[in-house]
């Protein structure tokens, strides 16, 4: 069989499934307007992956600066003792501050857009069960 066959037979058998899907009405309790809901975000590993970057966000702004004042006084004592690794120090303590504020940022972008996911479903949730409630109500006027 070749790979157009084989991909069409499984785009066939997904619009099956999907046309089934859409044509019966959902088992109590799993959703489509029986009172469960259907979009829901509470998968624990994103939880844990946004509680873990938000620890390690509060971590890396308390530790990751904790060097850089003695690493600042170093390059400017060396720098004024006319030694040639005052400026190289300098570099690595500039170089460390692009890189925290670097990870800072990842990190604080990653705790922020899962919360952001999962407020947003919920609103998601709220308008798809409100315009549903409203489409059934429409239907059973018309009937």
């Amino acid at each position: 069989m070749t790979f157009e066959q084989e991909w069409a037979e499984m785009r066939t058998a997904a619009a099956k499934r999907s046309a089934m899907r859409i044509n019966s009405v959902p088992a109590e309790g799993s959703g489509g307007g029986g009172g469960g809901y259907d979009l829901v975000v509470n998968r624990d590993d994103l939880g844990a992956i946004g509680s873990d970057a938000y620890d390690l966000l509060g971590r890396l702004g308390k530790e990751g600066d904790i060097a850089r004042p003695a690493t600042f006084d170093a390059a400017t004592a060396l720098t004024n003792g006319n030694f040639a690794s005052g400026s190289a120090v300098l570099k690595v303590h500039d170089f460390w501050q692009t890189q925290l504020r670097t990870l800072l940022d990842a990190c604080g972008q990653i705790s922020n857009h899962l919360d952001y996911s999962k407020a947003r479903h919920a609103q998601d949730e709220v308008k798809i069960v409100a315009e549903l409630t409203q489409i059934s109500v429409l239907s059973e006027d018309m009937k």
